[in-house]
């Protein structure tokens, strides 16, 4: 059996919103089994609950949101794209802001934390998403397919008229293994050009070489440089497991994605799910074995009964 996992204890994370700038404390209590990932914003008397879904999503400009109006949360998609990336299924988050934490960037704070405080079996079964027939979206010259496969597979291309990015492809076969040492630590990017027009528009009031990479005309003027090469094909691949994570479950299926954002990845779920035939929702014990061990967890992460 594959269990559902949520976390074993609470865990309280502050940090910065890159587009707010607000500072933001968000706690993440164990659930119990099928209960999902489910937000709530506790600055905000009598708020309802918002549980991270696909047709739950608002705006998807510069980021991730769920729901709309005042009770929105911002910039979910890096904390969903580790859940996955651990396997993890049911979380309660209080948070007392708009917008989750940016930490550095990527989804290495999140992971280190969640190792740290280790992980906890439910007595359910996971179920998995499996892709059946070929599902296709476009927006101009970008477009995002999902189709059959026995695990999740996502072949990403990036391009961006910069001589730091250029033309990026990078194949992702997910293991949880994979996700922690090759995309999770993988950062945010944008170009110092853009900073002005994007504050205008009230976003990344927060942003700062401390939590994404930023490059001028020509080079990318964080002291440290790139964590890889490719980080921002990387980067993209973060970003749309968090995305398409907001499906409910795991995926067994192939994603490819070309020129891709937030909305593309919205517009994908969205079409899935209005395509019944195109899927089916079955629990993991039917699924092959290479399918299930992609799923287990490095000796690192202590987990629990």
């Amino acid at each position: 059996m594959l269990y559902q996992r949520t976390i074993s204890k609470e865990i309280k994370v502050v940090g910065i919103g890159i587009h707010s700038g607000k500072k933001v404390t968000m706690k993440l209590y164990p659930a119990e089994a099928d209960t999902g990932i489910v937000f709530r914003r506790v600055d905000i008397p009598n708020s309802k609950t918002q549980k991270a879904d696909a047709l739950s999503v608002g705006a998807t400009e510069n980021n991730t949101t769920l729901g709309q109006g005042h009770e929105a949360i911002h910039t979910v998609e890096h904390l969903l794209s580790v859940f996955y990336g651990l396997g993890i299924n049911n979380v309660f988050i209080e948070i007392d802001g708009p917008e989750v934490p940016i930490m550095d960037g990527s989804g290495a704070s999140f992971v280190f934390l969640l190792k740290e405080m280790g992980l906890k079996l439910l007595n359910k079964s996971k179920k998995f998403l499996v892709v059946l027939d070929k599902v296709q979206v476009e927006y101009q010259d970008k477009w995002a397919t999902i189709e059959p496969h026995s695990n999740l597979k996502i072949d990403s291309t990036i391009v961006f008229a910069h001589p730091q990015v250029k033309k990026q492809t990078m194949v992702f076969d997910f293991t949880c293994e994979a996700y922690i040492e090759e995309i999770s630590r993988a950062r945010t990017f944008g170009m110092l050009r853009d900073v002005d027009n994007l504050k205008r528009k009230g976003l990344i009031k927060g942003g700062s070489l401390d939590n994404a990479i930023v490059m001028d005309d020509y080079k990318v003027i964080n002291p440290e440089g790139l964590r890889f090469d490719n980080e921002f094909v990387r980067h993209k691949i973060l970003d749309t497991i968090g995305d398409v994570s907001l499906l409910g479950y795991e995926i067994a299926g192939k994603i490819t994605t070309y020129k891709s954002g937030h909305n593309l990845h919205n517009m994908l779920c969205r079409k899935l799910l209005e395509t019944p035939s195109a899927y089916e929702i079955v629990t993991a014990s039917s699924l092959k074995a290479e399918t299930r061990e992609a799923f287990q967890l490095p000796q690192a992460i202590s987990v629990t009964h």
